[in-house]
């Protein structure tokens, strides 16, 4: 979450003009995250967020959204949209798609703990479940063809030890099949922002707008990878072996599945350590913007293949 586009009192008042949800009270940027303009924005009916998307199409937006709506109904705890006057979730502003979700309870965590770990690996399990009975479809765009993309794009700025470790995890990867693991709906997203809690109760999973249809797998990984990891850039034993043992309370790991968990841990810190590579080398313009350190998933990177 970044501020790209500046809005301005007059443009919300307007926007929600559309709405049923009452005067607008007072609107502030969200400066966390990196990939969309994002404003708190509360009024007289209540409290929510507006998201102005940055990088994705109005063709691509509805899966999102309609990922987040079938989720919140059906008892995973997520940001429903909001709907206009017409039913319809995704608006422009600015020229841009837009959308408002309701903002949900709880706070962000820095370092869970093994109980808040393994609260999210329960959850996250019942999301895959719940995520096999939605019928749309979304591939994942940040899958081994764009890491090979985005690795050409980026070579001739890279050190040469960078270079030869991706350029190597890359053909690992390559030799890896995913054809056979069972998918879902999987947020592939899930660091530690991406989740409210109350305590070590889940009060939601927002931004879920890498969501796509892949590998559970690979959105188990990605979870272990961010809420699992220590302050030298490995992972805790503890928190890995208590998450794994949390989720499948809910869903049942398969024989492929934990075959492969290594070569999903790896793919998960590849995609991470190129993304953000790719915003410190090639950063977009912003009012508020993060850019995250890369080194933190080079280094995990390292030693998931050690």
């Amino acid at each position: 979450m970044s501020v790209y586009t500046q809005v301005s009192h007059t443009d919300l008042q307007t926007f929600l003009t559309q709405y049923d949800l009452g005067e607008l009270t007072h609107f502030q940027g969200i400066s966390a995250g990196i990939e969309n303009t994002n404003y708190f924005v509360d009024t007289t009916e209540g409290r929510f967020v507006l998201t102005i998307f940055e990088q994705h199409t109005l063709d691509e937006l509805p899966y999102f959204l309609n990922i987040m709506a079938f989720m919140a109904e059906h008892a995973i705890p997520t940001a429903h949209p909001m709907a206009d006057r017409e039913g319809r979730y995704l608006k422009t502003l600015k020229d841009k798609p837009a959308a408002l979700v309701e903002r949900l309870q709880g706070s962000d965590l820095d370092t869970p703990s093994v109980r808040q770990c393994e609260v999210m690996g329960q959850w996250l399990a019942k999301f895959h479940l719940a995520g096999q009975d939605f019928d749309d479809f979304r591939a994942n765009d940040r899958d081994l063809n764009w890491a090979q993309t985005t690795f050409a794009r980026l070579t001739d700025q890279l050190p040469e030890a960078e270079r030869r470790l991706i350029a190597d995890e890359i053909a690992f990867q390559g030799e890896t099949d995913w054809s056979h693991l069972p998918g879902s709906v999987i947020h592939a997203d899930l660091f530690c922002d991406n989740a409210l809690f109350q305590g070590d109760e889940l009060a939601g999973i927002i931004d879920l707008y890498y969501a796509c249809n892949g590998p559970m797998l690979y959105d188990l990984a990605v979870m272990v990878n961010d809420w699992c990891r220590l302050d030298d850039h490995t992972l805790d034993a503890d928190k890995v072996a208590a998450t794994l043992a949390a989720y499948q309370t809910v869903r049942s790991l398969t024989d492929a599945e934990k075959t492969a968990w290594a070569a999903a841990q790896r793919m998960g810190a590849l995609r991470f350590y190129l993304s953000r590579l790719q915003d410190q080398y090639q950063p977009r313009e912003g009012e508020m913007t993060q850019i995250k350190d890369p080194q933190v998933f080079g280094e995990l990177l390292q030693s998931l293949r050690a």
